[in-house]
């Protein structure tokens, strides 16, 4: 084996015992016996995921965060594929501004938006709530799903389209019963996306919530009182949640581009 190879396998280890040593970390505490999360291993151990599962705190928050992002994330892929949709069939004048307009969230901080949800929420006088947070979800989402959404819609989807309404479609029988079919493993795979942002996300949910409040929530309040391995499970079924919904995106991705 050449030098160069030897220095490139070396050097991707060591990106990956980065990037993943500190979830391999969170997980194997996870299962430890001991009451503290630090090594030595002290054997093996499923009572702190009984224990996750009886915390009645844990149990809400976690209903909380499927609701808001179940909820977000479908307005969102909704919203957005609309958005798609007339800037791709329309075209208007100006489409390039909507387009950029549309896609700026994305460049600002979770913070900020939060921020200015927060301010804007309390001019209008609606309470830090689960709706708001909700709310700030769909915006930070919507930029996602319209991009998703935005680049499956080509001129194969349009000609089908038209020949529906040349037998007699009207444009919105020819959206729901053409263009949507044809486009399903893309939409469901953009509303997975969000769910999955939306089921990580501390940073609004923290500024917009007030007494219900979602999982990474609850997550920070008990990091406040220090490492627990009862943390560790809570960390690890998020993260197990996250990791099985990216999988279930790749391959409604994959099975829209079989199709396409």
């Amino acid at each position: 084996m050449r030098p160069r190879h030897v220095v490139i396998i070396a050097y991707v280890i060591a990106v990956a015992l980065f990037i993943f040593l500190p979830v391999v970390m969170l997980v194997l505490y996870s299962f430890q016996d001991g009451l503290v999360p630090v090594p030595p291993f002290r054997g093996f151990s499923l009572r702190w995921y009984q224990k996750v599962f009886e915390n009645r705190k844990l149990l809400e928050a976690m209903g909380n965060s499927v609701i808001v992002g179940g909820l977000s994330s479908a307005v969102a892929t909704i919203l957005g594929f609309l958005a798609a949709y007339g800037l791709a069939r329309s075209r208007p004048r100006g489409g390039n501004a909507i387009q950029y307009a549309l896609m700026a969230p994305i460049t600002v901080s979770y913070l900020i938006i939060g921020m200015g949800l927060l301010i804007a929420f309390n001019g209008i006088g609606i309470d830090r709530s689960l709706l708001a947070v909700g709310v700030g979800h769909v915006v930070i989402n919507l930029p996602l799903c319209f991009a998703i959404a935005y680049s499956q819609l080509g001129e194969h989807q349009a000609n089908v389209e038209r020949a529906a309404q040349d037998l007699g479609a009207s444009d919105l029988q020819a959206l729901v019963l053409v263009t949507v079919p044809m486009l399903w493993p893309t939409l469901i795979a953009a509303f997975f996306i969000a769910f999955t942002l939306s089921w990580d996300e501390f940073v609004i949910a923290f500024l917009l919530s007030k007494f219900d409040v979602t999982l990474p929530v609850v997550i920070w309040n008990m990091l406040r009182s220090g490492l627990s391995p009862e943390l560790n499970a809570a960390g690890t079924l998020v993260f197990a949640t996250s990791i099985v919904l990216v999988i279930v995106v790749e391959l409604l991705l994959a099975r829209g581009r079989r199709h396409g």
